[in-house]
């Protein structure tokens, strides 16, 4: 009966994040890689780099690229005429953050090298 009438349970409470000035270091193979990802769309797409809630160390790293969105809160990166958004949210988290682009067999790809964290996924996924 405790679920039922809502004393069981409590909802999450939103967190208000500390708002940083976001600098990142963009290697020139990332910068190369984000560059062909977007392609001849530097105009009107981005690529957002956010922290998500998960993983095993307490938050996952998440990469897209997406048309600009045009909202307020984000904090704007210019890499070379690529647009970089980082959300004011995620600001606290990933100010510092090196990105890097590996072309390998085994484990290529963008990898992250962040200051903020003081614990590491082994896969590099995630972080805490």
């Amino acid at each position: 009966m405790a679920i039922i009438d809502g004393s069981g349970f409590s909802l999450p409470i939103a967190n208000v994040s500390e708002r940083v000035d976001v600098s990142i270091d963009v290697s020139d193979a990332a910068r190369i890689a984000v560059k062909s990802a977007i392609g001849d769309q530097t105009d009107t797409h981005v690529l957002i780099i956010s922290a998500k809630a998960g993983g095993c160390s307490g938050y996952l790293y998440d990469m897209v690229i997406t048309e600009h969105p045009n909202e307020s809160g984000f904090q704007v990166i210019d890499v070379d005429g690529v647009t970089i958004l980082i959300h004011d949210d995620d600001s606290a988290l990933l100010n510092g953050l090196k990105l890097d682009f590996k072309d390998s067999l085994m484990g290529g790809g963008f990898h992250m090298d962040n200051p903020n964290a003081d614990r590491a996924c082994g896969c590099g996924q995630s972080f805490g």
